[in-house]
């Protein structure tokens, strides 16, 4: 039993390995530069010497103004080394290669004396002793004891965590009561387990959306579609389904959405078993309309709760509250996403704050 848990586990890490690009880094993280100062980051998904939020966010240490940054990892990447290797850092003998280890970072400047500062610096301050690289006793999870403890003592988690346990990672971020900016799919918005805490406004979208490529390790099997190998041989896979998930207040959250429709019954169906209107583009929401209505998941990267409520979600049953409702379409063997019969595509249920109901048509 344990030999097949650990089998599973393992497959579960290669389909989860996939390696975000420094440029996309850059540009989400732009937009929350004034929560890091005096904080601890830490990145509990990330080889320090391969990944690229260690590396953004070591490089910009004193610019963000970072009290301290921590990683942990699996010392051996199965990405081939495009940085400068752990190994070449620390001296580790050949038979510790697949330990995981632990960097702290306090402090970064000029450490060669070249004039800037790069991972050459960084790799000079572990060897030096002035920052900290050092083997975990356990294995690097971010469930287990020792990283949880340096959970413990941080104050903003980002990082590209482990998709299939997407929904387990959020629940330890909110359970010890983490900010986080961290990448997950699109389709996690539809999850039982994660729509409750957008719905409820305890987690949000950030700002990048859409596609996203990805360094994946060479075992990786080609794709007919969205895979490539570079023409220095790396493997890349890229999903057009890719969000931004953070609990961090950023000015996007409060830009209201700019409503030029008006409603026409005859331009809006409702659903069979809810009382909503269906709207299926977010352009197309109506500025005047009082009642529910119910948008596609891309919502919920322009949505503001400045400006609107979300009542609940239609599937093939409401995901929250209206358990009376949830029986009966189960007792039916129908879809509570169901229009003239048909049913449709997930649907999130909002409300307007502030419609302009003077605009209603006579």
């Amino acid at each position: 039993m344990a030999g097949n848990k650990s089998l599973r586990s393992a497959e579960k890490a290669k389909i989860d390995e996939f390696y975000t690009q420094l440029s996309d880094i850059e540009k989400e993280m732009r937009y929350y530069r004034k929560h890091f100062k005096d904080k601890t980051v830490f990145c509990n998904c990330d080889d320090p010497f391969e990944s690229n939020f260690f590396k953004y966010f070591v490089l910009n240490f004193n610019r963000l103004g970072l009290k301290k940054l921590i990683a942990t990892c699996y010392a051996s990447s199965p990405i081939a080394n495009t940085q400068l290797s752990l190994f070449d850092v620390i001296g580790t003998e050949e038979s510790k290669q697949n330990k995981p280890y632990k960097a702290v970072v306090t402090k970064v400047y000029d450490k060669t004396g070249d004039g800037g500062i790069d991972m050459f610096d960084v790799a000079e301050l572990f060897k030096s002793g002035e920052n900290s690289l050092s083997e975990l006793k356990g294995d690097g999870d971010f469930r287990s004891k020792e990283c949880l403890e340096l959970l413990d003592e941080s104050d903003i988690v980002v990082t590209n965590p482990p998709f299939s346990l997407f929904r387990e990672y959020i629940s330890v971020l909110l359970e010890k009561q983490k900010h986080f900016i961290i990448i997950g799919s699109q389709n996690a918005i539809t999850y039982q387990e994660i729509f409750p805490l957008l719905m409820n406004n305890r987690i949000w979208l950030g700002y990048g959306n859409g596609d996203m490529s990805f360094r994946v390790p060479d075992y990786f099997e080609p794709r007919e579609t969205r895979f490539w190998i570079d023409e220095d041989g790396q493997k890349w896979r890229s999903m057009g389904n890719i969000a931004w998930f953070t609990n961090l207040d950023i000015k996007k959250r409060h830009e209201e959405l700019i409503l030029v429709k008006r409603y026409c019954q005859d331009e809006y169906s409702k659903f069979d078993n809810y009382d909503a209107i269906n709207v299926n583009k977010v352009g197309d929401i109506p500025c005047d309309y009082t009642g529910v209505m119910g948008v596609p998941i891309t919502f919920m990267y322009k949505y503001s709760p400045d400006q609107f409520e979300i009542v609940n979600a239609l599937n093939r049953y409401v995901l929250v509250g209206n358990e009376e409702l949830n029986e009966k379409i189960r007792n039916n063997h129908s879809h509570a996403c169901n229009i003239n019969g048909k049913a449709t595509y997930f649907r999130i249920l909002i409300r307007n704050k502030h419609p302009e109901v003077n605009l209603i048509a006579k």
